[in-house]
């Protein structure tokens, strides 16, 4: 039977069968087999990574048509969709605040408006005026939409550095605009996708650019051997000298993959500070320089190197206060002298402890601010400068706290907060009074909570390590094993999954459903050692951790695995990939969203080579074993019953090669025997991005029109009707 036909015949078998007009092409199986140490390993689909060949675009549009005309007719994803869309425009989003010059900067998205826009306000009272509106950027190029990729005012707040792309490319161009005006001026600077602009007194502006290539260099060059420039407005950026990075300074060692990035704080206005980050490895090298303000010779003194585990860092006066990782199980605060650094006699300014990770530090001017992760909530402590001790800062509620910002030249912490039921708010402390207050910067968001809760339990994983897991539900839920649930994983790059309220989620929960994240290792809940345990030969431990969860939830009953969808996004594709490989009866669905499936092969990405030290590379016998366990689309067994999965991919994706979606698609359909559909979802003009991740450069339309698409197809496969909401009290 072949694969269009078998689809066709789970479509019809399925509850509440749908038919698309649209038929699946034929997928050629062309193997090719490497040889890795000894290891043949065949892969039927490589013909799918030529994605600019014209039969491979074909065979992703056909996919793509294929699976929009599914979704069409889905029974009530319209419904779902107009629900989901006035959830999601019911309240404003902030981020990304900076201040500077006694302004606040931000980027914000009101209620009918479709993408982040950067505003100013010259006080915290004064009106917010808009400096850069993303939709008229793309006014003079009809079909080209562009995002806000990063933005950084200058010292004094006069001036922004920003940088935007098209469709969520990531493919940055960096612009300056006048704050008082928003005139835009001339300075245009392009291949700035990791510019990290940094502002001088005097104007001028440090910031990253990576080499131009020429026609025909390989992929894996395009974010290599960056180099640091000093831009003075007005100036040829072509004609710049680089003053940090690649080759630059004889006694500074860079390799190719390094990201070279200066930082100069009007707090700590005699020195600067060069970091040199080592792609996706979190450890950092730091050297300081006295600086003058002119064009003088940096001398640069190292600080700290990988081997002493810093993550973060920040300065004042003097100081160099340091996060370090050292001990995986804890982390600390140090603190140096930035003329003359010693991390072997550094002064320890915050003490580690078995029980808090210290996330981040932030200097004001009143205080170091710290931000901890402690049992899962976020907290913040300050350390004044005039008494090195240790204050707690007592927020109004527990929750989560996905943004905290200080200014070097203003006192106290600006803190967004929110919780698995709570709406997100912003407050900030002043230290003066000692108190958190709300402020109206965004207002309360109007989506009912009421009937809302959130439940923390251990759970016992393969090995017997317990591992958190959040579950987010309507009160009184009965526990019978019918409620539809969404189990989310990560467990990469050790971060964190935070309790944070999405509103569009909403539209799930009031249909009696239930959210849930598991906090897998390979992720930063516990610290470093966390990441650890889920890291490069340790990965079938997030696995583990996921399926762990999974059953907890059936045998609670909570859900069945009739009702039951594992979702992850990005790298943690390798999570979700691994859980449905090796358990597809556990689940109903699998949502892999922008996910990484094919790990063998991601070495050949732009971004591949500095994913090495999170993930290892097939160039080294020792870590070869480990990428070939962790690579989902390699262990998809041919005429095993599978369960309904749905794939998403950006056409822009600067992060994620689109075949890795296409190769694991291709082989699931090849192989699944339960007659259950397999879909891949390409949105052409996004980049990195999914429904529940905002990603990079995905608007709010396009959010919500993928978590409709997402919900309506997991209740279709569940069997589950969602056309009524089971609470009359949501608005």
């Amino acid at each position: 039977m072949t694969m269009t036909r078998l689809l066709l015949v789970g479509l019809l078998i399925a509850p509440e069968p749908v038919l698309s007009q649209a038929v699946l092409p034929e997928t050629p199986v062309r193997e090719v087999v490497d040889d890795y140490f000894g290891t043949k390993v065949s892969d039927p689909y490589r013909w799918l990574e030529k994605t600019k060949d014209p039969e491979t675009i074909a065979w992703i549009k056909a996919q793509n048509d294929y699976a929009r005309g599914v979704f069409a007719r889905l029974p009530e994803r319209d419904a779902l969709l107009e629900r989901i869309k006035a959830l999601d425009n019911a309240g404003t989003i902030l981020s990304g605040m900076k201040i500077a010059g006694g302004r606040l900067f931000y980027l914000k998205i009101d209620p009918g408006s479709d993408a982040n826009k950067l505003y100013v306000r010259d006080t915290i009272t004064a009106p917010e005026r808009l400096l850069v509106d993303p939709d008229r950027l793309g006014a003079g190029a009809p079909g080209r939409r562009f995002s806000i990729d990063y933005f950084e005012p200058s010292v004094d707040g006069t001036h922004v550095a920003y940088g935007t792309s098209p469709g969520g490319s990531e493919d940055s161009v960096l612009q300056v605009l006048e704050t008082a005006t928003g005139r835009v001026l001339g300075d245009v600077i392009d291949r700035a996708r990791l510019a990290k602009p940094t502002w001088l007194p005097d104007g001028s502006f440090f910031y990253t650019r990576t080499p131009k290539q020429p026609p025909g260099a390989s992929p894996t060059l395009r974010f290599q051997r960056a180099r640091t420039y000093r831009h003075v407005l007005g100036a040829d950026p072509d004609a710049e000298t680089a003053v940090w990075g690649h080759g630059v300074s004889p006694d500074v060692a860079f390799e190719d993959t390094d990201i070279p990035v200066l930082y100069y704080s009007p707090g700590a206005p005699r020195y600067l500070v060069g970091l040199i980050v080592h792609g996706a490895k979190y450890q950092l090298d730091v050297y300081t320089s006295a600086f003058e303000g002119n064009g003088a010779t940096l001398s640069w003194k190292k600080a700290v190197d990988q081997s002493d585990a810093v993550t973060g860092y920040a300065t004042h006066g003097d100081s160099l206060f340091l996060l370090s990782h050292r001990d995986p199980t804890r982390s600390k605060v140090l603190r140096v002298s930035l003329a003359t650094p010693d991390v072997a006699n550094a002064a320890v300014v915050v003490p580690p402890s078995d029980r808090v990770v210290v996330k981040k530090i932030m200097a004001a001017s009143d205080a170091l601010y710290v931000q901890d992760l402690a049992g899962g909530l976020g907290k913040i402590r300050s350390v004044p400068y005039d008494s090195a001790t240790v204050q707690p800062v007592s927020l109004p509620f527990d929750g989560g706290v996905p943004s905290s910002v200080t200014g070097p030249m203003a006192p106290g912490i600006w803190l967004e907060l929110t919780s698995w039921t709570r709406p997100s708010l912003w407050y900030r402390f002043d230290p003066r009074s000692g108190t958190v207050k709300t402020t109206d910067l965004i207002p309360p968001s109007p989506v009912d909570t009421s009937q809302l809760e959130s439940t923390e339990v251990q759970v016992k994983s393969a090995d017997g390590t317990m591992v958190p897991l959040s579950i987010v539900h309507q009160r009184g839920l009965v526990r019978d094993g019918s409620h539809p649930t969404w189990l989310q994983g990560f467990g990469v790059y050790g971060v964190s999954l935070d309790p944070m309220f999405r509103p569009t989620l909403v539209a799930l929960l009031e249909r009696g459903g239930i959210f849930a994240v598991a906090h897998v290792r390979g992720g930063g809940e516990y610290g470093e050692a966390w990441h650890q345990a889920g890291h490069i030969h340790n990965k079938q431990r997030s696995v583990d951790d996921l399926l762990a969860s999974a059953q907890y939830l059936i045998d609670h009953k909570y859900t069945s695995s009739a009702r039951l969808a594992a979702e992850c996004t990005s790298a943690g594709g390798i999570t979700c990939g691994g859980a449905i490989t090796q358990r597809p009866d556990l689940f109903a669905v699998g949502l892999i969203l922008v996910g990484w499936s094919n790990l063998l092969r991601f070495e050949t990405m732009p971004t591949g080579p500095a994913n090495v030290p999170e993930f290892g590379t097939v160039k080294d016998p020792a870590t070869f074993p480990a990428l070939y366990a962790m690579d989902a689309y390699h262990h998809v067994k041919p005429k095993t019953p599978y369960p309904a999965i749905l794939l998403t991919a950006g056409g822009n994706d600067a992060r994620l090669e689109i075949w890795h979606s296409a190769k694991m698609t291709a082989r699931l359909q090849a192989s699944t025997s339960s007659g259950k559909p397999v879909l891949l979802r390409v949105d052409y003009d996004t980049g990195h991005a999914s429904s529940v991740w905002s990603g990079f450069g995905s608007t709010r339309t396009q959010r919500d029109e993928e978590l409709a698409d997402e919900l309506a197809f997991m209740f279709w496969q569940m069997g589950y009707s969602a056309a009524r909401p089971s609470s009359s009290s949501a608005r």
